[in-house]
């Protein structure tokens, strides 16, 4: 009954398909990239330990103040 699990407890499986002629370093390296733009690593990660709901938001907070900061930096130097 896998495909009956709840939401939270589904996954979704990264996978590629390995082409015609295409070594093994080529493939897995496709792989990593795959993996890591859908943020699976960093999601374990992530999870690892319990983080309190005010770890969270300052955490937030601090990844906008960032974003914001180099969000200035690229339109001053592109002079606007």
């Amino acid at each position: 009954m896998v495909g009956h699990l709840p939401g939270c407890l589904q996954q979704n499986v990264t996978e590629i398909q390995i082409r015609d002629g295409e070594s093994f370093e080529v493939a897995l390296k496709r792989f990593t990239r795959k993996v890591q733009q859908a943020g699976i690593l960093s999601e374990a990660k992530r999870r690892q330990r319990y983080e309190p709901p005010s770890v969270k938001r300052k955490r937030k907070a601090e990844a906008r103040a960032r974003k914001a900061r180099k969000a200035l930096a690229k339109a001053a130097a592109r002079g606007y």
